[in-house]
């Protein structure tokens, strides 16, 4: 069908005025891209998109990420045009509260927004995980009569997206792994926010993509027609390379007194609403829509849905044809709770010897990953050392695109952010390892994880002062505190091989956000003096008793993860008296019902001490201000991981003391 160039050029100024009007009645926003991108958003929704307004989430859906999230109007607009579940009055409440059209785009709070943007760079990564999960399902799910899975992840960023540098480590992984079914459109303005781009980048944005195994198409992204034949090549294109679309723009457009320059990125322009909806050609009304614009987005919503029919037909028959293809497509919707997850995890031998909890991880990992056959694992440049491995699989790479390990490279930012990616396309459910202190550079996206309720499995090792020798630098004595502070994200630190297990069921049985499991470096030993079970359906709790006391209770001794071994030890020379509670999550415990806390922490004992290798604040939750934390207020060291835990004071010796003295 040929470009209707007149009724979508009406479109794109109405599209204009509803993005004035919004942000000038709650006195807040941008207006700068969607004023700019409004001939793009034409084409795409008016055109080229292959979607279903009724069905946010068709399987083979082309996916749109606004990663230049602050220009969420641009999205509300054309969402609205296509006749998505967004009618006017929502975009008349544009900032306000309850309205399901935030300042930036949220991923479930929106039907037709598939990711959670804001912060710049972040939909990039997100679109570069989605294409991810698109080669894979082409790869696990298409036969040859049935190609039910053949979309494009398309993707809308500005030139603070390109300055992130969570994008560009995105965009070399892209590259490298000739993810051709992705498209980034570079809405180059030449502005940012404070000044002119020209104030802050000087690059060839071309060569550099082209460098890294990009094809790049430059256009004016104000010529309808320019733009959609460079969209359809890029498409089209055979050539094994993601696709980059540079658009030159001009921000605000149709704001005379601040197109093209920083004042236009904002809010700037809204004062001259009036004016500027009279040059566009718009009447006084304001959240004006023509009826032709209205018939054409109604005809047009008629096509799409005409295709998604023609293809859900064919998915009908690919369903008969390929029962088992059906199953393992189902079974992502079909999570297994943590119990049936342990039936499939062997006992480990009281007398294993492990490199640590992340070596127990190891072995439990093979089980899950053989029950969760849609599970993918991926590490920062380091399987050899987190241990994350699928063993039953191979490396996802160009040559196998089934391939369920993903080598991320030294990109631990990007990582976090392409998991969330594909989290949000919703077939896969990923994990990632990497070193515990490295969360901080995969924290932005661990974040918004915890945000959007992903279900991201963090798999990070190395997690204290057991790192021994490395030192300071690789040693995250605050680190767990602050993940822990992360709302909707649960950390577990397990304490042996069975809290391990335990740990991973509870990680992979969650669907309502992200988990992190905390693993040792160091070897720990089996803790076989609690029963199995006890350790393993009391992980699942966040805390549970792990020695009961025989008399009268006068003491309670809390730990997580190998300190629990000292509290252990602490309990026998303090007396029968002494209760030990392994607290492997917080999250999990403060989640359980008020009496089973109550079972587990009597208000009776207020003698309490608890101990870990890290900050100690997090812990007076449970000490109160009675009792004691042993913890390490400092930096690590470098030396072999005892000396560290004697020199730091994170002993058995110190336990008894503190608790002796209360």
């Amino acid at each position: 069908m040929a470009l209707s160039t007149s009724v979508l050029s009406q479109a794109a100024n109405q599209a204009r005025g509803l993005a004035i009007d919004a942000v000038h009645a709650c006195s807040s926003g941008h207006l700068g891209l969607p004023l700019g991108c409004a001939e793009i958003g034409a084409v795409l929704y008016g055109h080229a998109l292959s979607h279903n307004p009724e069905y946010p989430r068709w399987l083979n859906r082309d996916r749109f990420i606004l990663s230049a999230g602050h220009g969420s109007m641009f999205l509300y607009a054309w969402l609205h045009l296509s006749g998505y579940a967004l009618p006017l009055e929502q975009v008349k409440k544009f900032r306000t509260l309850h309205s399901i059209t935030p300042g930036h785009p949220e991923f479930r709070e929106t039907p037709g927004v598939e990711a959670t943007t804001g912060p710049l760079g972040q939909g990039v990564a997100n679109a570069v995980g989605m294409a991810v999960a698109g080669q894979m399902a082409m790869a696990r799910f298409n036969t040859p009569a049935h190609p039910i899975f053949d979309y494009h992840v398309v993707c809308l960023a500005g030139d603070g997206c390109m300055q992130e540098g969570v994008a560009m480590e995105a965009v070399e992984f892209a590259g490298h792994q000739k993810l051709d079914n992705l498209i980034l459109i570079y809405d180059s303005n030449k502005v940012t926010l404070d000044a002119m781009a020209d104030k802050t980048q000087s690059e060839n944005t071309a060569g550099r993509f082209r460098a890294i195994e990009w094809d790049v198409q430059t256009v004016d992204g104000h010529d309808m027609a320019a733009f959609l034949k460079a969209f359809l090549k890029a498409k089209k294109a055979k050539s094994g390379k993601p696709q980059l679309i540079i658009a030159h723009t001009i921000i605000a457009r149709g704001i005379p007194e601040v197109q093209g320059t920083q004042k236009g990125h904002g809010e700037g322009g809204a004062k001259f609403a009036d004016s500027a909806r009279a040059g566009l050609g718009l009447p006084p009304e304001h959240f004006f829509v023509s009826e032709e614009v209205r018939a054409y987005f109604a005809v047009h919503k008629k096509a799409l849905v005409r295709r998604y029919n023609k293809w859900n037909k064919g998915y009908k028959a690919w369903r008969l044809a390929a029962p088992e293809r059906a199953a393992l497509l189902d079974s992502a919707s079909a999570t297994p709770s943590a119990v049936q997850l342990l039936e499939k995890i062997p006992v480990f031998a009281p007398d294993v010897k492990l490199p640590g909890t992340r070596g127990a991880g190891r072995e439990v990992l093979q089980p899950i990953a053989a029950e969760l056959p849609l599970l993918i694992s991926g590490s920062a440049d380091l399987h050899g050392s987190t241990y994350n491995y699928i063993k039953a699989d191979k490396d996802f790479d160009p040559t196998n695109r089934a391939g369920r390990n993903i080598r991320f490279g030294i990109r631990e930012h990007a990582m976090a952010a392409m998991c969330n990616g594909v989290a949000y396309d919703g077939l896969f459910r990923p994990s990632c390892a990497t070193f515990l202190v490295f969360a901080d550079y995969s924290r932005p996206p661990m974040r918004l994880a915890a945000l959007s309720k992903l279900p991201v499995v963090y798999i990070y090792t190395h997690d204290s002062i057991g790192v021994g020798e490395d030192g300071p630098t690789h040693e995250p004595i605050e680190t767990i505190s602050a993940l822990r502070l992360i709302p909707r994200m649960d950390v577990i630190r397990p304490a042996d091989a069975e809290e391990t297990a335990a740990a991973f069921a509870a990680a992979m049985q969650r669907t309502d956000g992200p988990t992190l499991l905390a693993l040792t470096r160091q070897e720990v030993p089996n803790l076989n003096d609690i029963p199995v079970q006890v350790r393993r359906s009391g992980v699942l709790r966040g805390a549970y008793i792990a020695v009961q006391e025989t008399e009268t209770l006068t003491h309670i001794l809390l730990a997580s993860g190998s300190e629990l071994q000292l509290a252990l030890a602490a309990a026998k020379e303090l007396g029968a008296g002494v209760r030990v509670v392994s607290v492997p999550s917080f999250e999990r415990f403060n989640r359980e019902a008020a009496e089973y806390r109550e079972s587990v922490l009597p208000t009776s004992c207020k003698k309490r001490v608890a101990i870990e290798a890290g900050v100690p604040a997090l812990w007076r939750q449970y000490v109160g201000l009675e009792g004691k934390v042993i913890g390490i207020e400092r930096f690590g060291l470098s030396a072999p991981a005892p000396v560290i835990f004697k020199e730091l004071g994170i002993t058995t010796e110190a336990l008894v003391a503190a608790a002796r003295s209360l």
